[in-house]
Formats: structure tokens, sequence, C-alpha cells
């Protein structure tokens, strides 16, 4: 059909009408940087050690010495065996002076634990001990909530497509904020983290929607502002409110209540925000469209042709719809799957830098709700600087710099001395500008690496592999309790990595899209560099510009 921009250039590019779209929807995706990273605070691990129980009848003095002391401090999993100390303190024998206390038997911590409320009042991990034998069981929970995401991932597309981006957006707007209060009154771990998942759900699900509507929604000009600023710097605009509700409500329970009731303020926006018009026209719903295309004309002050869409395009939509492009189209041709493969291992690295360093947040010295809230304000120049990159400068050497610069800087991290922590967080917001500015650049880049015909499967591969980075992300962070350098290390290293990778990606700023997979076979990189599959035999123009190629090399 007519281009889509074209018919509707007389609405203009930014009237009050772009603007209302613009921010309502950016607005929406505020609760996202609420639940992505709250986590944080909710398993909150304070500073813990054995309870000893007052019925255990030891003097004051066993009673200070009943925790064994673990590189200079009390041992946060073990007590000595009270029976023993028992006895010596019925005997009225002294520790240090009349027994040994190092050679006393060791046990867990039978009777429960005592928490420090210097940080948090409670979290699940004090709601239900989840610390030493059960400290698997926290990473466990992030994990899951972004098993939810990657499920979201799979259907929040299909299911927009099918039933409208408005619709899924409300409908998974009201089950991450409806499930979010049920998780409230969570009677158990079990409970929580199944509940945590379909939050997860709802969460990708409403981003990806509101996402796609503001795309087709805005024009040319508005639509990149929208995709590349609108939506990540709202969304860190929720994550830097995330630590200021958390400094002033310790209680998890009282925490979340209060990051859930934004969601509902969401629901007037259901009467001001309409349906994308190119999905309608798509469902050959051309009169509906047109009635929301007049209506913003009408707040624009400009006035509408009289036919914006004509009925005899319905037949060219009809013909595009005949041929259909499935995953398989991914894999078919050298050279798409080579990009594939690599793209995949684009996203995966990526996605581990950016959450890993995030979710460390609690791990760094100093203040966490003023490290967690440097470390989400960092994001808006971050934000500021790719856009600024993808207009002035190349893709591939934008992505480079952006992940080296982050990598690299996380692994100077392993150099700084341990009486100069104030230098390593520094570092590390360093590192989080560096990768936050690559996750950013990153789904342009793969939109403009794939043709028209495969790129939201292409974007979607990618965004799949996100996911599944982000599911792997907290047992990086869960190696700090072994060694605080240690996820640096690994994030570091796989970030410089993924830098030199990415200069093996084609080049396509300042190139125009590719359409069909012919195209994108002409672009310059690795089909001309091998010899011609026999896969690409379909392709004819594929195969007459590696034959020149290879000819004059």
């Amino acid at each position: 059909m007519t281009d889509y921009d074209e018919a509707t250039s007389f609405l203009g590019e930014w009237g009050r009408y772009q603007f209302m779209i613009f921010f309502l929807l950016s607005a929406s995706i505020i609760p996202n940087g609420f639940n992505g990273m709250s986590v944080m605070f909710l398993a909150g691990i304070p500073e813990h050690r054995c309870h000893i129980p007052e019925s255990a009848n030891l003097s004051a003095a066993w009673r200070n010495a009943s925790i064994p002391r673990q590189d200079g401090q009390d041992s946060q999993c073990r007590r000595y065996r009270l029976g023993t100390l028992t006895n010596y303190s019925a005997l009225g024998l002294l520790p240090g002076r009349d027994v040994d206390v190092t050679g006393i038997e060791q046990e867990p911590c039978l009777d429960g634990w005592n928490y420090s409320k210097s940080l948090y009042l409670s979290t699940i991990v004090t709601e239900w001990d989840i610390v030493c034998e059960n400290d698997w069981k926290g990473p466990l929970t992030t994990s899951l909530f972004f098993v939810g995401v990657l499920l979201g991932s799979f259907v929040s597309g299909q299911l927009s497509d099918s039933f409208g981006r408005k619709k899924i957006l409300f409908v998974t707007m009201a089950i991450q904020t409806g499930f979010s209060i049920v998780q409230v009154f969570s009677t158990s771990w079990e409970m929580f983290a199944i509940l945590f998942l379909i939050v997860g759900m709802g969460q990708i699900s409403n981003y990806v929607a509101a996402f796609i509507l503001g795309t087709e929604i805005l024009g040319k000009s508005a639509r990149i502002i929208f995709s590349t600023l609108g939506t990540c710097i709202f969304f860190a605009i929720g994550y830097m409110m995330l630590p200021l509700f958390a400094y002033f409500i310790r209680d998890w329970r009282t925490l979340l209540l209060a990051l859930t009731i934004p969601g509902l303020f969401c629901i007037p926006l259901w009467w001001i925000i309409p349906e994308s018009p190119q999905w309608l026209i798509c469902k050959g719903r051309l009169e509906e469209a047109e009635v929301i295309i007049r209506k913003a004309a009408k707040i624009n002050r400009v006035p509408a042709p009289a036919v914006i869409f004509k009925t005899t395009e319905l037949e060219d939509i009809a013909e595009r719809q005949k041929r259909s492009y499935t995953l398989l189209d991914l894999v078919k041709t050298f050279n798409v799957r080579i990009i594939t493969i690599m793209t995949v291992f684009l996203w995966l690295i990526t996605s581990i830098g950016y959450f890993g360093i995030s979710l460390n947040t609690p791990n760094l010295h100093g203040d966490p709700f003023l490290n967690c809230f440097l470390l989400a304000a960092i994001e808006v120049p971050s934000n500021i600087f790719a856009w600024l990159l993808l207009r002035y400068i190349s893709r591939r050497y934008s992505m480079c710099g952006s992940l080296l610069l982050g990598g690299v800087v996380l692994l100077l991290i392993q150099l700084v001395p341990l009486d100069l922590q104030i230098l390593s967080t520094v570092l590390v917001m360093v590192g989080k500008f560096g990768v936050t500015a690559a996750f950013s650049m990153v789904y342009v880049y793969t939109a403009e690496l794939y043709p028209t015909v495969i790129r939201n499967t292409g974007v979607g591969i990618g965004s799949v592999s996100s996911r599944i980075g982000s599911v792997i992300s907290p047992y990086f962070v869960y190696l700090g309790a072994y060694n605080r350098l240690l996820p640096y290390i690994l994030m570091g290293s796989l970030t410089v990595a993924n830098g030199i990778l990415v200069l093996f990606f084609p080049e396509t700023f300042g190139k125009p899209l590719p359409e069909t997979i012919e195209q994108t076979q002409s672009i310059k990189g690795l089909c001309c560099r091998r010899k011609i599959h026999r896969e690409d035999i379909a392709y004819p123009e594929v195969k007459k510009n590696c034959i020149l190629i290879n000819t004059k090399l």
C-alpha cells in the first residue's frame, strides 16, 4: 500500500497529538523500571549470624564466643556446638583461658539466624531464611523473574499482532500490577517466586506493546526519538525512583505495594491512547484507522483530506501477506546465518553485562541506595550518548567503542586497592555507562542488519538471547559471595570479546535498509570472503556479486 508516513504526513511531525502520545506511552514504561530491578531490595541480604536461643543457658562469655571467626568476622552460617558450650559453661570454664574454642566442633544454624536491621527491616531473605544452605534461592528468584520476561518475549509480539497493540498493552499492565499486588500477600518463597515469574511475563509484554504502539503511531522523526530516548530514559526514571522508595520503605511487603500502586495510574490511559492505525490497516479495518487519524488531525488543528486510505490498497496488503517467512529463514543462507549466530552472542553478552552490573549494586562499597540511584542516573547521559553516536558515527565503531569502554573499565577494578573503594564505584559507573550505551544501540543496529521480510524475526531472536542473558546474570552476581572481583573479571572479559566481535558485522550506517534476503546478501561482509554455498544458488544477485569480488581478489 501507499507509504503510511506519506499518507499521514498532513499531521506534521511534532504536533500536540504526537507530544501527547510520546509522553503518555513513555510514562507507561516507568513502572517497568521499578519491577525490573526491585529484587535488589526485595531480596536484599542483611548481615546475619546464627541465633543462640535463651534456652541454651550460656554464660555471657560463652554466648559471645559461640560464633566462630571466619576471614576476620563472625561466621554467618556456622556456630560452635551448643551442647558442648552448655557443658563448659555449666562447669564454670572460660573460653580462651580454660578452653581453646577453635577446637570445638561446629554445627549449622539449627535455630535460625539473627539479622541486622541497619539497612532493611525485612526482606524475603529474612522472611524465609534464604541464606547459607538456602542461598541458592536468591539468584533463582531473580532468574525466575527473567524467565518470565523470556516467556513474555516469545508471546508478546504474536499476541499484539493478533489482538491489537492497545489491548495487549493494557491487559499485560493489569497482569503486572495485579499479580504484584497478590505477591505482597505471599506466604512462602515458592509462592513469591511463581508470582514473580508471572509479573516478569507481564512486564516485558507491556514494554514491547508500548514500544510497538509508539513506533507505529508516531511519525519518522518522533519515532526515532521515542525508540532511542523516550523508552530508555523513562525506564531509567523508574529505575532512579526505585532506591528512593526503598530508602524510605524498608519493609519488603510495604515496598512492593508502594512500587505497584503507580501502575494503577495507567488505567485512565485506556480512554486516551488509541489503537495503532497501522495495525488496523493491516487487519483491513481502514474506517477505524481513518477515525483515529482524523481525531489526531483535529487535536493538531490541521485539515484532513477527504480520503486518507484507499480501499483498493487492501489488495496490496493481501498480496504482500501471501509470502510468509519463518525462523528458518534466519539460517537458510550463509550470510544471514552467520549474522544470526553473531547477533545471538552480541545480545546475550551485552545483556549479561548490563544486568550483571545492575544487580551487583548491593555488593558495591558504600550505601546501596545511593549506589543504585547513581547507576540508574548514569543511564540518562548514556542513552543520550548512544543517540548521538547513532546519528553521526558508524554502527560498528560505536558499538565496539562502547563495549570496549565498559569491558576494559570493569577489568581495571581488580587493580584498585581496597582502601580506594570509591574509585571502584566510579569505575563501575563508567562500565555501566558503556554497556548501557551499547544495549541502547543494539536494537537499532540489529534492525538495520536484517531485511524487512525477516526484520521482526531477527530482532526477536536477539531479544530472546538478551533474556537468556538476563536469566544467567544473577549467577554472575552470586559469584561475588566467593570473590568480590570475580563478577567484574568475567563480565569485563566477555564484554571486551563482544566489542571485538562486533567489528566483524557488516556496516549499515548511511545505507538504505535491505528489503529482501537477496539485498542482505549484497551487504559488504562475510558473503564476499568465501566460496558460494549451495543454498545461495536461489539468489542470483548474491552469486553474481560474490563472483565479481572474488575475481578481483
